[in-house]
């Protein structure tokens, strides 16, 4: 049986809806929409690992993103800064 985490999600109404948009739109960054996805299956009450099946990502990462949740709410679910050349991406 999984190990239930301990970072438990409670969302207000207005958080529902602010990542319900989020998730549904067809123009935000794929990251967006994911980390957003994770964030309202955890507040359903869903284990890290039925998060990871459901969305086809690690384990880890679904813990990662309701951990920064927990923790910072809306600001942890933005890109931190990072060291070194920023990440380009061509087409």
């Amino acid at each position: 049986m999984p190990k239930k985490s301990p970072y438990t999600i409670i969302l207000s109404e207005k958080g529902r809806a602010i990542l319900n948009s989020i998730a549904r739109k067809h123009t935000a960054p794929y990251r967006d929409v994911i980390r957003a996805k994770v964030v309202l299956l955890a507040a359903e009450g869903m284990d890290n690992k039925d998060i990871g099946i459901r969305l086809d990502l690690p384990r880890k990462t679904v813990s990662k993103w309701r951990k920064r949740f927990f923790f910072e709410r809306e600001k942890g679910l933005e890109d931190r800064a990072r060291k070194g050349r920023p990440f380009i991406f061509f087409p």
